[in-house]
């Protein structure tokens, strides 16, 4: 099945992609958000599919402020409006974009020395639950 996306609807689910890995980068321990970052980024870019055509890019533009709060302000919501935007036009396309962006919250995650820190569990369960909204 082909979907139809706007413009608006591309710059949602990038917001929301690229928003998660920014999300995870910032709760990441010191000196640890670029491998969090770098991480979740070649997850992002690995995805296929119509999805994977959309988060080849990083969004251009946003401005996600100056905090953590104003960062979430944005992308919890744009996680579940991707979510049900792709589960109305194809459940197949909802389902890739769930599984890359859980893959690139586990990727995100890897690379820490022993368990993730109790601050990107508490992240990652806050990005699944917004996935799963919808």
């Amino acid at each position: 099945m082909s979907i139809t996306l706007t413009a608006q609807d591309i710059q949602t689910l990038r917001i929301a992609g690229w928003g998660a890995i920014s999300l995870m980068s910032a709760a990441g321990a010191a000196g640890s958000a670029h491998k969090v970052a770098t991480e979740g980024s070649i997850a992002l870019t690995s995805a296929t599919g119509q999805v994977g055509h959309v988060l080849a890019k990083a969004p251009k533009g946003v401005k996600y402020g100056k905090t953590v709060a104003a960062l979430a302000d944005q992308v919890l919501p744009a996680l579940t409006a991707s979510m049900s935007l792709l589960q109305q036009q194809d459940p197949a396309e909802a389902d890739n974009f769930r599984r890359t962006v859980t893959v690139a919250l586990e990727a995100a995650t890897r690379n820490q020395k022993g368990r993730p820190s109790p601050t990107l569990t508490e992240m990652a369960r806050k990005i699944t639950e917004a996935l799963d909204a919808a």
